[in-house]
């Protein structure tokens, strides 16, 4: 007897998601994350003469774009949730050195590496560079927050400031894909008439109706699920975790439809729910919700990738597209995170380790799927998927097995300081 598509794809679904509940427990005190694990399951069982779908983001665009489009929202609720920090210029210094400088910076470093060494065109370069820039709020659970508590300072600074970058910077990371579309579109050629419109519509506008449109949906929700006159929709009251998800989907659709910038809402909606009674136990109700269905798309999605690569996902990868990846991680990243936060807080130690961590993931698969939906870039799309895969494997690889060892090293230094001479 044969074993059926159907029931191969159900028999793997129902142990990834008993794996994905297990394995953050089994490997916490190991140098490996979840993530390898799930890549590498992928490229195991597709080795195997099972009879599994093929998994292709070029031909399968959409499906890839909105299924990263999903796991992307919901860690951003998750870590706009877990934040306790109160938001202000100073107490988040580090982010917006992060943002406003690190980030920036990346994109063009990485642009002229693509440009120079690929000879691609500004638009794909551009593409490029901009869906590897932004840290990954999913990939990078390791070197995040944990969840809500009462306290208001009882993060380190480099758990805060990658997860409050990675909650920003997958929005902000929008207007350069969008820039990339429209220099596509007019033929690889820089003019007045779009780079105003950009500026103008792409950058300034969208970027403030998502976070006021963010903000006003969670101040309003924080209303009624606190603060209701009636009783049946104070839900915080019920312990309903689930209306997390109602709140990302709300934050996400409305503001899409407005045509602003969802990501930038879910995560700004996540910081003012948090702001609404914020040592009420619900927020952790909800954080371990959106949490779980995270880690569940996660999973479904690097195993993904890993069946990408064992079928010949890489085929297009040259030298040259690989040195980027490379260079990324191993460099630019590193260089451009140090330098953002010369004087920053923090001690070097940690200006290091948050400059390391500059964790790529599923944010870059969204990216690129979007923009190849969007825009013409046909001759080179397989290759930039190649080199945004390859890209994110390192990330899993380098980042998954350095984020223990280095966190716990950065823990017992914060420990030692802490204890009385």
């Amino acid at each position: 007897m044969s074993i059926t598509t159907t029931g191969a794809v159900y028999g793997c679904l129902g142990i990834g998601a008993l794996l994905a509940a297990a394995l953050p427990r089994l490997l916490s005190r190991l140098p490996v994350s979840v993530p390898i694990v799930f890549l590498a399951a992928g490229v195991a069982l597709y080795l195997l003469p099972l009879p599994l779908p093929r998994v292709d983001p070029v031909a399968d665009g959409p499906w890839v774009r909105h299924l990263a489009e999903l796991c992307v929202i919901t860690s951003l609720m998750g870590a706009g949730l877990a934040i306790n920090r109160p938001f202000g210029w100073r107490s988040w210094a580090a982010t917006w050195r992060l943002l406003g400088l690190a980030m920036p910076l990346t994109i063009g470093a990485t642009a002229l590496a693509a440009w120079w060494l690929l000879d691609w065109p500004p638009s794909a370069a551009l593409l490029v560079a901009a869906a590897l820039a932004p840290t990954d709020p999913v990939l990078a659970s390791e070197v995040r927050v944990g969840e809500p508590s009462a306290a208001e300072y009882d993060e380190d600074e480099v758990r805060f400031a990658l997860t409050s970058e990675a909650g920003l910077n997958d929005g902000l990371a929008f207007p350069f894909v969008l820039a990339a579309v429209a220099l596509a579109a007019a033929g690889d050629v820089w003019s007045a008439d779009w780079l105003v419109h950009w500026a103008w519509s792409d950058v300034l506008v969208r970027v403030v109706v998502g976070v006021a449109v963010g903000a006003g949906i969670g101040v309003l929700l924080g209303q009624v699920l606190f603060q209701s006159r009636a009783r049946s929709l104070r839900l915080a009251e019920h312990g309903e975790g689930f209306v997390a998800l109602a709140a990302t989907f709300l934050s996400y659709g409305v503001t899409e439809a407005l045509h602003g910038y969802g990501f930038l809402a879910v995560f700004a909606t996540a910081c003012a729910l948090r702001r609404s009674e914020r040592s009420h136990g619900y927020h952790k109700v909800m954080h371990g919700f959106v949490e779980q269905i995270e880690r569940l798309l996660m999973a479904l999605l690097l195993f993904g990738v890993g069946a990408f690569v064992a079928t010949g996902g890489l085929a297009s990868l040259t030298w040259r597209g690989a040195a980027i990846g490379v260079l990324l991680h191993l460099l630019i990243r590193p260089v451009t995170g140090w330098l953002a936060q010369l004087r920053g807080p923090g001690a070097p130690k940690e200006r290091a380790a948050t400059a390391f961590f500059g964790i790529r993931g599923i944010g870059s698969l969204f990216y690129l799927a979007y923009a190849c939906g969007e825009g013409d870039f046909g001759p080179y799309e397989r290759e930039m998927w190649a080199v945004v895969v390859f890209t994110v494997l390192i990330s899993v690889v380098l980042h998954g097995i350095a984020a223990t060892p280095v966190t716990s090293y950065l823990d017992r230094l914060s420990g030692d300081d802490r204890r009385p001479a």
